[in-house]
């Protein structure tokens, strides 16, 4: 019996065959680091000194062994995935991101593995019923915007300070005999590369004989869809297994040694740890599990009524990414701080202590939280933008308004077109009700009165104001304000 487990296993092992990507990766100076560990990844746990970073800032939930030996820079090789369900990640994703960074800058590899094979399946964890199919050029495309996007996020990782002297506003390294720890490299892949050349009697034979069916409906994630009205598709039902595969996949041929994710991805991670102790008969395969993005009344912080907080410029604009984290509530600003942002705790404690003094200018730190983590998202030409529009966009604030600064915040509030002759010598009180900002000429007088509409920021002061060309901005746009935050974008054609 013995024997036969072992040529099993060896049958197995050998199902493992590098890819023809893996034969690009030999030239490339990540796959010359890796390629000690390659063929017979080392017993190397996560890094004490990392993870001992990421449970003072509230990143750890659990993790597969306490037992945890301090790693020297570069020993880890660490790996997220994120699924193409959609054209952009989401503010679910970016503690992964967060996570990422950290190994990275504690000297660390950090693999960003896109799925471009597991998102035609659909993750079920976390999730109440089976997510609607995409078809393949969707997931194709998603897979490109979100490896873009990635390595753009990935790319701003701020440079750890150096060990001794770490300056006032950064988390110093981990702590480490090795004071020389540079910031380690990253790396994306697409699960694709490897699953396309995988028929299903290859897998069923050389993965699935080492699956338990007991064991994978032991999940938490399984055991909630089971029970639920809608139950679970077999298509779901294997999403653990080819997750599994992928960690086995990359511990084998990349030396790829620990999985992280999010809490609800436990049964996952350890599906995969599982099939590298079974099929390759080796230890070292370790996972991390961080705690879903929460606010403190416990519902999932980044969902708003008109959806997802997007990380993508493209599908939410830097300004109204802002303005989410310049909302947070104090209750949460501060946690949000330690587990988003690379902020030393030394100065978040400062900040957290500034709010209890007299004189505290309410939202000032939730300023400081919507800079940085706009920072790391958008970059810095993101968050002047960002910045700048939330300057300009306050009633009387001097910054003077451009047609682009208005053009940027016009997906974010409510905006009309009309003709050049419909706008020019038109009554503004008139254009307050015709564009939809008002709803009565009577409440728009009632409004002037009380000194609370505005025109491209311009306090309006007389009832009688007409439209005059040089009230369009660059000749195309006019700004309407009722108050502080009900305003209209009017374009002009």
């Amino acid at each position: 019996m013995a024997a036969a487990a072992m040529a099993a296993a060896a049958s197995s092992r050998a199902f493992l065959r590098p890819h023809r990507l893996l034969l690009l990766l030999h030239t490339h100076p990540l796959r010359r680091r890796l390629s000690a560990t390659a063929s017979a990844p080392a017993s190397t746990a996560v890094s004490a000194g990392v993870v001992d970073v990421l449970r003072e800032r509230g990143l750890v939930e659990a993790t597969t062994s306490e037992a945890l030996a301090a790693a020297r820079p570069g020993e880890l090789k660490v790996y997220c995935g994120f699924d193409p369900t959609a054209e952009s990640l989401h503010l679910g994703n970016l503690l992964g991101l967060v996570a990422l960074s950290w190994f990275r800058r504690c000297g660390h590899t950090a693999v960003a593995l896109v799925g471009g094979a597991t998102g035609r399946v659909g993750d079920p964890s976390g999730k109440s019923s089976e997510r609607p199919e995409l078809d393949i050029a969707a997931v194709e495309a998603n897979s490109d915007a979100i490896k873009s996007l990635v390595a753009q996020i990935l790319g701003r990782v701020p440079e750890p300070a150096h060990h001794s002297h770490p300056g006032k506003n950064e988390q110093p390294l981990v702590n480490s005999a090795d004071s020389s720890a540079k910031m380690g490299s990253f790396v994306i892949l697409d699960n694709y590369d490897w699953w396309k050349d995988i028929t299903l009697l290859d897998f069923l034979k050389e993965v699935g004989r080492f699956a338990r069916v007991g064991t994978m409906i032991a999940k938490e994630s399984v055991k909630k869809r089971l029970s639920s009205e809608d139950g679970m598709s077999y298509t779901e039902f294997t999403y653990q297994l080819l997750q599994g595969y992928d960690f086995l996949y990359m511990f084998k041929n990349m030396g790829v040694n620990v999985q992280i994710g999010g809490s609800d991805q436990w049964g996952n991670i350890t599906a995969g740890t599982d099939l590298i102790r079974k099929i390759l008969q080796v230890e070292g395969a370790n996972g991390l599990t961080f705690p879903l993005l929460l606010k403190s009344d416990g519902t999932k912080f980044g969902k708003t009524e008109d959806g997802a907080i997007w990380l993508s410029s493209k599908m939410l604009s830097p300004y109204k990414f802002y303005q989410y984290f310049f909302a947070v509530p104090d209750i949460d600003v501060i946690r949000f701080m330690k587990i988003l942002t690379f902020l030393s705790l030394d100065e978040i404690q400062e900040l957290e202590e500034s709010m209890k003094k007299p004189g505290y200018v309410p939202n000032t730190v939730q300023k400081r939280l919507a800079e940085e983590v706009t920072r790391f998202v958008h970059g810095e030409e993101g968050l002047v933008e960002a910045l700048k529009a939330t300057e300009a966009l306050k009633p009387g604030a001097p910054t003077q308004l451009d047609a682009q600064t208005i053009e940027g915040i016009a997906d974010d509030v409510p905006s009309c077109s009309l003709a050049y002759d419909q706008v020019l010598k038109s009554p503004l009180v008139d254009l307050a009700v015709s564009t939809g900002l008002l709803a009565s000429k009577s409440a728009v007088k009632r409004l002037i009165k009380q000194g609370g509409l505005y025109l491209n920021n311009i306090r309006i002061d007389s009832e009688d104001k007409l439209v005059e060309e040089g009230d369009i901005v660059d000749g195309k746009v006019l700004l309407l304000s009722a108050g502080k935050k009900n305003k209209m974008v009017v374009r002009i054609s």
